[in-house]
């Protein structure tokens, strides 16, 4: 059986990736859009990421 090991930051990466996909082809109407709103959301949500990353580490600390 294959076992798949991710670390929290590596699946909130992929889970940001894949819903920026879902996204984008789902909020604009020509490729060219999509993929800029794609990359908007990816970004968004990678900084986000990091953000909430930090204000956890400050309040365990």
């Amino acid at each position: 059986m294959l076992a798949l090991q991710l670390s929290h930051f590596t699946a909130a990466t992929l889970f940001a990736f894949f819903f920026s996909i879902v996204f984008g082809i789902t909020q604009r109407n020509t490729p060219n859009e999509m993929v800029r709103y794609g990359a908007y959301c990816f970004a968004m949500a990678l900084g986000g990421l990091f953000v909430a990353g930090w204000f956890m580490w400050l309040l365990h600390h």
